[in-house]
């Protein structure tokens, strides 16, 4: 049995799901992070957070956080499973 990771990752439903990454420049786990929902079809929001000094206070060692449907889900590192049960519902 051949297992495809792409069309598993594709059968969720994230048309009806927003998604906001608070985020700041040369972040390589933001990067991570963007591509990550995007392959389940997200288009997020990019908020930097040195640009506004209450949410730099708020994050400033934690990003990516990631926002999904108005909730922070994530911070730091995104984990795949935890994403498809949350795009699922």
């Amino acid at each position: 049995m051949s297992y495809n990771r792409q069309s598993e990752q594709m059968s969720v439903n994230s048309s009806s799901h927003r998604a906001t990454v608070y985020t700041r420049e040369g972040c390589h786990l933001c990067d991570k992070a963007v591509e990550q929902l995007e392959r389940f079809g997200l288009t997020p929001k990019l908020v930097d957070i040195d640009a506004d000094d209450e949410l730099k206070s708020e994050y400033d060692q934690c990003v990516p956080v990631v926002e999904i449907d108005g909730k922070i889900r994530f911070r730091g590192v995104m984990n795949e499973v935890l994403l498809k049960r949350i795009l699922r519902s």
